[in-house]
């Protein structure tokens, strides 16, 4: 083991384990391929091991590689905490894109209690149903709905992103007061409009399926966001299949209910994904925004996904 610690051979390897490329990791650092290249292979011979396995211009970590990096991102998230912790006291600005529904239905009525809670954040959201590509920094986080296909495992996604699964949502059944005494059991509601929601990924065939019965053939009014098939619901239009969630504030108010609940079989998914690239993982934006969605979904994240162990929320 080296005398001292080797800092910028250091830099070079967790850029090229966060890019995935020793030639993009030389983009990020201002420097050569080669001197990245250089710089790697001086740390692996004073570690005495592989860190990369190198197959012509695609490496992939070693074993080794996978320990020293999980070490590496930690220590040089906590130096980007601590140094964000004393710099100017600005406002911490995190950029969100999210899904429009949860935007609407979820985090904009709780905006008042996470200003309050996480101070000195200052947030911009934008809603949209397109997946972020983080392009020329744009977003810092992408709540999305459905994970898309290179995204699915939270630990072996695309290079560079971290997924986080913001819970599981329970689909129900929802209908204004006035309808629900119509609504003893499933078969009931044969007999009532049906509000279609077009790009769910849990739709009326799926819920009479869970209850052992075939969906009726489509004939209600049909929506492209649930924000506005709630909305439908709530105006007597219908009944929606929604999830809880996104409805809670319309539950608790009384003006939708839940006729089936307890009689029926409801459909549990995760249904909404909070996405962003590892470079934003400690920066003081997103750690603050990441233990405040853990308190309000209690989500049971681990050190690394809350920032480790980088102090107190203010």
């Amino acid at each position: 083991m080296p005398r001292h610690l080797p800092f910028t051979a250091l830099r070079a390897f967790e850029a090229a384990t966060r890019t995935g490329s020793f030639r993009l990791a030389a983009d990020d650092l201002g420097l050569t391929p080669s001197a990245v290249s250089h710089a790697i292979r001086g740390l692996e011979r004073d570690l005495g091991t592989m860190l990369f396995e190198r197959e012509g211009r695609a490496i992939r970590l070693t074993p080794e590689g996978e320990t020293l990096m999980r070490h590496v991102e930690r220590g040089f998230g906590e130096l980007q905490l601590g140094i964000a912790s004393i710099a100017a006291r600005r406002p911490l600005l995190l950029k969100l894109h999210s899904a429009p529904s949860f935007a609407a239905q979820w985090l904009v009525p709780r905006l008042g209690r996470l200003l309050q809670e996480c101070e000195g954040l200052e947030l911009r959201i934008a809603a949209g149903t397109d997946y972020t590509r983080f392009l020329a920094d744009e977003f810092d986080g992408d709540i999305v709905y459905g994970a898309p296909p290179h995204q699915l495992p939270a630990t072996a996604g695309q290079p560079g992103l971290v997924v986080v699964p913001l819970g599981t949502e329970v689909v129900t059944p929802l209908c204004a007061p006035a309808l629900a005494a119509r609504i003893q059991g499933a078969r009931d509601l044969f007999g009532q409009v049906l509000i279609e929601s077009d790009n769910k990924r849990v739709r009326w065939p799926a819920w009479f399926a869970a209850n052992g019965l075939a969906a009726p053939p489509p004939r209600g009014p049909r929506f492209d966001r649930s924000f506005l098939s709630l909305s439908a619901a709530m105006d007597g239009l219908g009944v929606a299949l929604e999830s809880t969630m996104l409805a809670e504030r319309e539950i608790a108010a009384g003006r939708l209910v839940q006729p089936l609940k307890g009689v029926c079989e409801d459909v549990v998914y995760t249904g909404h994904w909070l996405v962003f690239p590892r470079s934003k993982r400690y920066t003081r934006s997103m750690v603050l925004f990441l233990r405040w969605l853990a308190r309000e979904l209690a989500l049971d994240l681990g050190p690394e996904e809350l920032g480790g162990g980088a102090g107190p929320d203010r």
